[in-house]
């Protein structure tokens, strides 16, 4: 009997260790047609989508193509290799839809997704030194083939960030979008057979440059959630002297519609405070600061607490002190050797590329410390009116790249950009009122080239600047400044952003300063909003700013009635 009793629990045990596996594959059976997707990603291998572009090819059942997925992209393979036509292919579900893709595309490895080998340089970049500074290790020129080493990281679209590369034996980084797969795309321009042409025809009239040789690829301008630009910015200009009296300054915008203030940082020999990257590049800058770190900070913090947009000044290649520590990198007076007074100001060269560095760690540091909205600089130049001494070889700009003027003052501003939107602030550039003409100006200022590339672009067209009788007009023109502005909008300024893909925010300087040419006139608050006007009227609504030297607050409570007009 006892055997039989266990005979019989045995045979139950069996019975129901069969029923349970009966019961679990019909469930399993049922999971797995209910949520097909969810079944592969839990059972079977996930790979990455590699390419040596941005996208690969997608296809259906019948091997056509139907879709594209980005580089990078993490899908899950169903089957093996599948051969069609001598093409070996894996079955793929991606967003619960499932694909064909050439085995060729996909990897185990995230970090493999990247396989092109070489790359072509589209326009001429900055090569780094490493990804985790801005130190620059040199140029590489439009066409030129580099040697893929590595990367760092894709963005969404499958593009890479920076990648590391060898070019002539140096190693270093260079941003992504600088560079395309071939060479032809590489020696090609944009919009060849549009705007281009216009360009291609501005030769070097004045020793700038030839406006050929400069960049007018589309440049993505970015809007930042965390720092919303107005999209009108009314602005006081303060300089380093007055931060202690900054209370008024806010109290005056307050009351007139201003909404903005520019602040300097540095400006020619008027440091406002003292920052590492001056401890560091500029020793006398550091030591000759006007206002005390906790000073200018406090002040800055004012601005913003009142809800003002603030935005940092700072001259860049017109720095004596920088130059009476860094000779090296100044223009040379060649019959002296030493660094060249230009009107009583020395000037570090255009090309160099630690003025580049100092600058721009300068910025990002004021932006970080700070809190600036925006950074302008300020003098991106070379100095004007020096032609005759080039041309005599009295002068020399140590140009170690063999660049056009007009090329590096570009390059900076992209520079300049590619560095400091990393930290959320907007790049803004000062040109001369000239610079809005149909030619390269000799100091190396060509508005579209720097229009294309800058979050925002200030013209400094303040009327007692321009000739008597410019433009024609038979009047003196900084009596007339609602003609002058006016016409310098509609001709020269609206035209010339109309010829490139891609034009910054027109934010122009106006004038809010006395001038004693003859006949002198008053700036009253009448004169300035005429320039205002003449500005708008000609479709420059990105706003303005105030220039007046000394920062006057009693200049700008006399014409403050004109600030906050509907124009």
């Amino acid at each position: 009997m006892k055997h039989k009793r266990a005979k019989i629990r045995i045979d139950r045990v069996i019975i129901f260790i069969i029923g349970v596996l009966i019961v679990s594959y019909i469930c399993f059976m049922i999971l797995k047609t209910l949520f097909k997707g969810v079944s592969n990603l839990v059972f079977n291998n996930d790979m990455y989508i590699a390419s040596d572009t941005l996208q690969v090819s997608l296809y259906d059942m019948n091997y056509n193509e139907i879709d594209k997925i980005n580089r990078g992209v993490k899908v899950t393979i169903l089957k093996d290799k599948i051969i069609n036509n001598d093409q070996e292919y894996y079955k793929i579900n991606y967003q619960n839809v499932d694909y064909y893709v050439l085995a060729n595309n996909l990897t185990k490895e995230e970090k493999d997704v990247v396989l092109e080998k070489e790359m072509y340089v589209r326009t001429s970049l900055t090569l780094y030194e490493n990804l985790d500074s801005i130190k620059i290790k040199g140029l590489i020129k439009k066409g030129s083939k580099i040697e893929i080493l590595d990367y760092d990281f894709l963005n969404e679209d499958g593009s890479v960030n920076m990648y590391k590369v060898k070019y002539n034996d140096d190693e270093g980084y260079v941003y992504g979008k600088y560079l395309v797969n071939d060479e032809e795309a590489a020696l090609a321009n944009y919009d060849e057979e549009g705007n281009y042409q216009i360009h291609k025809k501005r030769g070097d009239s004045w020793g700038g440059g030839d406006a050929a040789n400069l960049d007018y690829y589309p440049y993505e301008k970015p809007k930042f959630e965390n720092n919303v630009m107005p999209s009108e910015v009314r602005s006081l200009y303060m300089n380093a002297g007055v931060i202690n009296n900054v209370d008024k300054y806010i109290d005056l915008a307050k009351k007139s519609g201003i909404n903005a203030i520019v602040v300097d940082i540095k400006d020619n020999t008027s440091p406002a405070y003292p920052a590492n990257a001056m401890k560091e590049y500029s020793p006398t800058n550091y030591d000759k600061a006007i206002n005390s770190y906790d000073e200018y900070k406090n002040a800055i913090k004012k601005i913003k607490d009142a809800g003002l947009y603030a935005i940092g000044r700072i001259t860049v290649f017109k720095d004596s002190y920088y130059s009476k520590d860094h000779p090296e990198d100044t223009i040379i007076d060649t019959a002296t050797g030493n660094s060249y007074n230009h009107d009583g100001s020395y000037w570090p060269s255009a090309y160099n590329r630690d003025v580049w560095e100092f600058n721009v760690s300068l910025a990002i540091e004021s932006v970080k410390e700070m809190g600036f909205n925006e950074i302008q600089f300020d003098y991106v130049r070379f100095p004007d009116r020096v032609g005759s001494l080039e041309d005599a070889g009295k002068i020399s700009y140590n140009n170690t790249y063999k660049e056009d003027k007009a090329e590096a003052i570009q390059r900076f501003v992209m520079y300049a950009c590619d560095e400091i939107h990393k930290y959320n602030a907007y790049v803004s550039i000062d040109v001369f009122g000239e610079a809005a003409h149909t030619y390269v100006t000799a100091y190396g200022q060509y508005w579209p080239a720097i229009s294309n590339v800058a979050d925002v672009i200030s013209g400094m067209p303040y009327p007692d600047h321009f000739y008597k009788y410019e433009y024609g007009f038979e009047t003196p023109v900084w009596t007339i400044p609602y003609d002058l502005l006016n016409l310098w909008g509609e001709d020269f300024v609206t035209k010339r952003q109309e010829e490139i893909p891609t034009p910054a925010i027109v934010r122009t300087w106006i004038q809010v300063y006395d001038t004693s040419k003859s006949p002198a006139t008053h700036y009253d608050s009448s004169m300035v909003a005429k320039q205002i006007s003449g500005l708008y009227d000609a479709g420059l609504t990105g706003g303005f700013m105030t220039w007046n030297g000394s920062s006057s607050l009693e200049k700008y409570n006399e014409v403050s009635s004109a600030f906050g007009k509907e124009y």
